[in-house]
């Protein structure tokens, strides 16, 4: 019989999953949903004593199945590739596999924590407030951010007609950064690009501002570490947190210009910038600042100090230069 608590977490080898799971093994069995060839392939995650693996095509056969006494699920799986266009596998992978995950939760009475973004924010002509009155208004710029708003909005619906979780918050993440995110590829975040181009050219390339008042490399966005992304959705489950819908950035925007300083800075080289034109085809819908509003969450008694960019990115150079030497 087990003595831990058990926890569900899907995306679980993805790079915030991974995360969440690596910091929950020491006082929690850990129910580790992903595609199960993704385990192995992502070496990154090769540090991390996996437990109970679950593929996620098979998982409600296998919640069928086993009926697993769960604490908590976390569902952090999703295609969060905001270039994917393929609408369909949005919608399935998106939309309806997490409806599925909360009728689950709903069901048996599970508390429920997911992953919303703040790309259903767009290009933030509403601001980015986590009023969730203002949630029907917004405008993704992207079918991966539309993805992430209709399911916001369902999950509001089943709040109003009562078919919800005993408790359940959505995060919307903003720029999150860390360790386990080689494996995203594209969509890995500017430290992890830039930190690369140093060590291979010795420079970095950022996009020029096109907009007139905002120079080059000052475009800003709210980048937040991955441990302390971790540590607020273990509070809002734990707590738990007032249901609804919360942003989880550090409410404090910074520019690209200061975190590539900050790469510089960590690896020990001269600062090295050039800057390129922004691609014709994602210039208009460019963004050129994203910064969290987080009352809301301050309001549930989540007081903690966010790591500052530069001791971050200082601690994320640290472990990439540990394990790729």
């Amino acid at each position: 019989m087990l003595s831990k608590e058990q926890i569900l977490v899907t995306g679980a080898a993805g790079f915030i999953g991974a995360r969440f799971v690596e910091a929950a093994l020491s006082n929690h069995h850990v129910i580790s949903v992903d595609k199960a060839s993704y385990f192995k392939e992502r070496r990154e995650h090769a540090r991390i004593p996996f437990q109970t693996i679950v593929d996620r095509d098979d998982l409600f056969t296998w919640l069928t199945k086993n009926q697993p006494k769960l604490s908590a699920i976390i569902h952090l799986g999703a295609c969060t590739d905001t270039t994917e266009m393929d609408v369909d596998y949005l919608t399935q992978i998106n939309l309806e596999y997490t409806k599925k995950i909360w009728a689950y939760a709903a069901k048996h009475q599970t508390p429920l924590v997911y992953a919303s973004s703040a790309a259903t924010y767009g290009e933030g002509e509403l601001g980015y407030d986590d009023n969730e009155d203002l949630i029907p208004k917004l405008k993704p710029l992207n079918p991966y951010g539309r993805s992430k708003q209709d399911f916001d909005l369902w999950a509001l619906d089943q709040e109003k007609k009562g078919n919800h979780p005993p408790t359940w918050s959505g995060f919307k993440f903003f720029n999150v950064y860390g360790f386990g995110e080689r494996h995203k590829n594209n969509m890995s975040s500017v430290i992890l690009k830039s930190f690369d181009q140093i060590r291979a050219k010795g420079f970095v390339r950022l996009f020029k501002s096109h907009r007139a008042g905002i120079s080059d490399g000052e475009q800003q966005r709210d980048f937040v570490f991955v441990g302390d992304v971790i540590d607020v959705l273990n509070f809002a489950y734990q707590k738990p947190i007032q249901r609804g819908i919360y942003n989880l950035g550090t409410g404090q925007a910074r520019s690209f210009l200061d975190l590539v300083r900050g790469v510089f800075h960590a690896l020990g080289k001269k600062e090295n910038v050039e800057f390129i034109d922004t691609p014709i085809e994602i210039r208009d819908k460019y963004q050129y600042f994203t910064e969290a509003r987080m009352e809301n969450l301050k309001q549930q008694g989540y007081t903690k100090s966010f790591t500052s960019l530069e001791a971050g990115i200082e601690q994320y150079v640290a472990e990439l230069l540990k394990n790729v030497g």
